[in-house]
């Protein structure tokens, strides 16, 4: 459960050493999105922009990032969605669908970097769908929907 439903933002050139809840911390200098974990954990949660990582839109008003936000390395695993300002819970993921995404995400820097071998290339086409439900969940059409739409 998302203890913050709707996050403002701030233009800010350093991301603040004390990150409040509900505000999306955005430098454009740097390349970074911050904010204070959605969950209410507490825990302060970055978003690096670049062409392999997250992509911010600003429509005037609110702030949406993509892809979702998954945090599989901290205590409360959150993963939820950005979009217009507005957080949307996502599924929790299974350690084989985070591994399984950790693998591309080095796969797509490498390419993008021309720091990989096509060896890493093609064991990328191998793994599992990270955004499959695991077999023992049924899917969730809502969130498949949003997932299309956000892309």
């Amino acid at each position: 459960m998302m203890r913050h439903r709707r996050l403002t933002h701030e233009f800010v050139k350093h991301i603040p050493d004390d990150v409040r809840p509900g505000i999306l911390y955005v430098s454009m200098e740097y390349g970074m999105v911050a904010h204070s974990c959605c969950c209410g954990c507490g825990e302060e949660v970055t978003t690096p922009l670049t062409p392999t990582d997250w992509k911010l839109t600003y429509d005037g008003q609110a702030i949406s990032l993509n892809p979702s936000v998954g945090n599989w390395n901290l205590p409360c695993r959150s993963h939820y969605v950005i979009t217009s300002g507005e957080v949307i819970a996502a599924g929790d993921w299974s350690e084989e669908q985070v591994v399984a995404e950790r693998q591309r995400d080095r796969a797509a820097k490498a390419r993008h970097y021309g720091t990989g071998t096509a060896s890493n290339f093609d064991q990328v086409d191998k793994l599992p769908d990270a955004e499959s439900e695991p077999p023992s969940k049924p899917k969730v059409k809502w969130l498949s929907r949003l997932r299309s739409w956000i892309r």
